[in-house]
């Protein structure tokens, strides 16, 4: 049987070109469902542009307390300390506590190429010239 096989003509594509190796090879590579599934809570705690802002915020600024935190992104303190739980949870942030003082930062440096790519590719001028 050739690798080609052939689909009924209500199906979207007339004929479906099948790479059976290329397809183990893709199929062994995908992660688990349960790292998909984190994965895709990290990314949905990144679409949201006030939960952005508190991550850039100590991105550029470093470890912060939620008062600061607040001032810098102009959200109030039980908003900031609201998206700091979530992104906790999440391991994007994590807090180190100096008395009665609570100092955020992102959790490691994975967070922080993440974010800097993200920022990267949005700031990107695609070549305006024509091949």
């Amino acid at each position: 049987m050739s690798r080609a096989s052939y689909v009924a003509a209500d199906e979207s594509c007339a004929v479906r070109m099948v790479d059976p190796d290329r397809v183990v090879t893709v199929a062994g590579a995908m992660p688990g469902t349960e790292s998909i599934e984190e994965l895709a809570g990290v990314f949905g705690l990144l679409s949201d542009p006030g939960r952005l802002r508190v991550i850039i915020a100590l991105l550029e600024g470093g470890e912060m307390c939620v008062c600061d935190i607040a001032a810098a992104c102009g959200h109030s303190e039980s908003a900031v300390s609201h998206t700091l739980r979530l992104l906790r949870a999440h391991h994007v942030v994590r807090v180190r506590r100096s008395g009665r003082m609570a100092y955020h930062r992102l959790d490691d440096s994975h967070v922080r190429m993440l974010l800097d790519l993200g920022l990267s590719h949005v700031s990107h001028t695609p070549d305006t010239e024509a091949p």
